[in-house]
């Protein structure tokens, strides 16, 4: 084993990066279901939030995400040594164009919806290297940009099939540091890219629960851990669907998960909210982590969890071709601090 490194894809943070701040936006549709309170902002009804563009709006969001937790942290945007994160959008255009506004380090990241995960993996190893004293982890979606984009115009009316899931409008950003910071991230699993031949872009949560399956295996086999060694096993957006694909695969390996939570399937009020199979999208993940779980790890209610984002490497032009749908899991583990 090397050092740093157990197993063959963990990586072990000894100098514990943590928490400074930690900041979340959604939507009214997401404030209206069953987490709605622990944002910290929310959309008005008008989702283009004064802007002229859903793009705009979605861009701003993350700026904003970024602004509200560095300023929780004590910290200005220019204090800030890195910026890294992405979205759904064609070359990561709201993260990208929100950079300029925040003024840090660029590190524009896409892994879909994976990528709250994939940011704070690469930061945690940045700063548990001593590379950086801290470092803003950030993503975001928005419902129309993503619809406009992966599927139909709102304005054509299309029906949306049962296993469908609900882009969600929201963005999150999570500023880590070298010291002083709680809860922290201890490990990090990065994930590979698992295609199990799913080509319906309707139907996320089949095509990223192979990639769910695959990174949790991994873990456990690295770590020698198991899902009672976590308050919660968090993952990203399997939705309804996918959930139920995660838990029949691991049940064939005989692992049960009890403490399973998805940010899909707990964002929305699946049953009174027409969100077919849950929540999706960048912002999915990442507003639920950085309000509801890390509120509850700072509290003490959660003292570990593995949080694990997933995310569909698909693209409009893939899907017109016919192509399946790969995608990719990672996962950070993350601890209250005593």
């Amino acid at each position: 084993m090397s050092m740093g490194k157990t197993g063959q894809q963990t990586l072990v943070f000894e100098n514990k990066p943590g928490v400074l701040g930690f900041a979340s936006i959604v939507g009214q549709k997401e404030y209206e279901g069953p987490l709605g309170d622990g944002f910290d902002m929310t959309l008005p009804k008008d989702d283009t939030w004064g802007e002229d563009s859903w793009e705009k709006a979605e861009c701003k969001m993350f700026a904003e995400a970024v602004k509200m937790a560095a300023g929780k942290a004590g910290l200005k945007t220019t204090d800030l040594q890195a910026l890294m994160g992405g979205d759904l959008l064609n070359q990561i255009i709201s993260a990208g164009f929100a950079a300029p506004q925040i003024g840090a380090p660029f590190l524009g990241l896409y892994g879909a919806c994976s990528t709250m995960a994939e940011s704070l993996l690469i930061a945690a190893s940045m700063v548990n290297a001593g590379y950086l004293d801290n470092a803003a982890c950030a993503t975001c979606s928005h419902f129309s940009t993503a619809e406009r984009q992966y599927r139909n115009p709102l304005e054509m009316g299309a029906q949306r099939v049962p296993v469908a899931q609900w882009t969600v409008t929201g963005a999150g950003c999570t500023i880590l540091g070298a010291s002083g910071g709680n809860p922290v991230i201890t490990h990090g699993t990065i994930g590979k890219v698992i295609d199990y031949g799913i080509a319906d872009a309707n139907n996320m949560g089949a095509a990223m629960a192979p990639a769910a399956y695959d990174t949790l295996k991994t873990h456990f086999t690295d770590t020698g851990r198991n899902p009672g060694d976590y308050d919660l096993i968090v993952t990203g957006d399997l939705g309804l669907f996918g959930t139920q694909a995660l838990k029949d695969l691991l049940k064939e390996d005989g692992i049960e998960l009890p403490n399973h939570f998805d940010c899909g399937v707990n964002i929305f009020d699946t049953e009174n909210q027409d969100v077919h199979g849950g929540g999706s999208g960048c912002g999915c993940a990442a507003s639920v982590l950085n309000s509801y779980l890390l509120t509850k790890l700072q509290d003490g209610t959660l003292n570990r969890i593995l949080f694990m984002a997933t995310g569909a490497l698909l693209s409009p032009t893939t899907t017109l071709q016919g192509e399946t749908i790969p995608s990719v899991a990672h996962a950070v583990v993350i601890e209250r601090s005593n």
